[in-house]
């Protein structure tokens, strides 16, 4: 299922919608399970399954756990619960528009909006932030489990003092420099320059994204006339 960005974009903006107008629960989960849909069918099966049973598992206990027990502790919980509950929609849709568009595509698709290159540069910049920390997180690991030091998936909990000396330092000292390189990456390839840009990346909206974007707006729609 290969979907426009603009429509990626759309479901991003449905899904913060859902958080802003606080929908009730039927209508949060029956969003949720349209947003999923995408994931699927985009071959991100093992994400989508993450996702999922992570909002079955938060609303069985919202439905079921919570009501039928009191305390503080509880309460707490169930503050928690509704609270991740609540985000995963927007986790989800951001999740698939962020591993399934490349960044050229999200260049296109902000053009294609008249968004300001102002605004383009730093989206680009974020965009291609995140995955480079996160290699340079993934290099870090190694060379700490090379050098026998924090080893293990559970090792930030076992030795935090290691782990904030190892991992979080020389990763606050790389992402400056991260940004420093894409921005310059950025304004080399010409993203800066005034006048009319053109686009090796062609997107097209399709009668397809439009009747999705309809069905995933209709129950948002159904929620508020009520």
């Amino acid at each position: 299922m290969k979907m426009d960005p603009r429509a990626k974009l759309f479901l991003l903006l449905l899904a913060n919608l859902m958080l802003f107008f606080h929908v009730d629960t039927r209508t949060e989960a029956v969003m949720a399970a349209l947003f999923l849909l995408p994931l699927f069918f985009s071959g991100k099966i093992r994400t989508g399954l993450r996702f999922a049973c992570v909002y079955v598992a938060l609303l069985t206990i919202d439905i079921f756990v919570i009501p039928a027990a009191s305390g503080i502790l509880l309460n707490l919980l169930s503050m928690v619960s509704v609270g991740i509950r609540m985000l995963l929609p927007c986790m989800i849709t951001g999740a698939y528009a962020f591993t399934t568009t490349t960044v050229g595509e999200f260049v296109c698709a902000l053009r294609r909006m008249h968004v300001p290159e102002s605004v383009i540069i730093p989206c680009m910049v974020v965009i291609r932030f995140f995955p480079t920390i996160r290699e340079d997180y993934r290099q870090i690991r190694n060379a700490m489990a090379f050098r026998g030091i924090a080893e293990g998936k559970a090792a930030f909990l076992r030795h935090p003092a290691q782990s904030l000396e190892y991992i979080l330092i020389p990763l606050l000292m790389n992402g400056n420099n991260v940004s420093q390189d894409l921005s310059v990456a950025a304004l080399t390839k010409g993203i800066g320059l005034s006048g009319k840009h053109t686009c090796v990346t062609e997107i097209h909206m399709t009668i397809g994204d439009y009747v999705y974007m309809a069905v995933c707006t209709l129950p948002l729609a159904v929620f508020l006339l009520n």
